[in-house]
Order: structure tokens, then sequence, then C-alpha cells
């Protein structure tokens, strides 16, 4: 069995680019990552998330990730299968931290399993679904946030 490693990488790179992505509120770098006919299915502890069609799963990510809104999400241990007809599966670790400061300061952290379905479009990779399910969840309000950066607040040193 031969690996096509260019192609595990350029997807790995698409996923790491829709995890900044969504901390950066970023929609036209999300744009650029979702097919058109994208779905969604994000299954936690306190929630059910699913949209169809890119635009729908921007016009909800766009709402949910605000100027109150603190976020860290990496993905790890990726597993990817490359089918050779221009679509490849990829299943990551995710760990994630969220804030709401607008829900008195309402803390989300856990894991999840991804499991994601990729299609190579106009030559580049794009995710046309993605689903996870939670492996923990922990939800709490931090009394104290003590915040003296964050991105969707206005502070980047390099925009």
């Amino acid at each position: 069995m031969t690996l096509d490693l260019e192609t595990i990488e350029k997807i790995k790179q698409v996923k790491y680019a829709y995890c900044r992505g969504i901390d950066t509120c970023n929609l036209a770098a999300l744009k650029a990552i979702f097919t058109e006919d994208a779905e969604i299915d994000y299954h936690g502890g306190t929630y059910r998330f699913r949209a169809q069609g890119r635009d729908t799963i921007l016009e909800a990510l766009g709402g949910a990730f605000h100027e109150d809104f603190v976020a860290c999400h990496t993905v790890h241990m990726p597993i990817i299968t490359v089918n050779g007809d221009g679509t490849a599966k990829g299943q990551w670790r995710l760990l994630d931290y969220a804030m709401n400061l607008r829900e008195e300061n309402m803390v989300t952290i856990g894991a999840a399993e991804y499991y994601d379905d990729y299609v190579k479009q106009d030559g580049l990779w794009r995710i046309r679904k993605s689903a996870y399910t939670r492996i923990y969840e922990r939800v709490f309000k931090e009394p104290e946030p003590a915040l003296t950066a964050y991105i969707l607040g206005g502070y980047n040193q390099h925009g």
C-alpha cells in the first residue's frame, strides 16, 4: 500500500485552516474551505448543531463566533484515507475551549471525535461533510475570566 503523503498533508492544512477560521470568525476563509453542498453535524452534551449548505453553515458560524466570544479549537491524531477518486475521509481528535461573555462567561471545554469527508474541487481539497461526537464536555460559568487579549474582541497584533 502506498500513501499519498502530499494529499494527506494538503487535507491536514484544510482542517487546520478550518480551526483557525472558526476561532477568528474568518468567513471568507471558511467559504473557501467548504463545498457549496457541505453538511455539518456537531453533537455535544448540551447541544446538537446541524446545517446543510455552505451559506447556511457560514451564517450560523458568523452568529456564534462574535466579538464577545473566545475560542480555541485544535485537532490532533489524524487518520486520513485518500480514495484515489478525488475524495478522502478523515478522523481527528478535537480539543476545544470556548467562552461566551454574553452568557455570563459560560465556558465549554472538551474533546470530540471528528469524522470528515473531503472532495477535490478545482484543484483544491474542501470539506464536504463534517461531524463530531463528544468524548467529554464540561460546561461551567467562569466568575473571573481575567482576559487580557482575545482576537474576536478586537485584539490582533498581526491584523
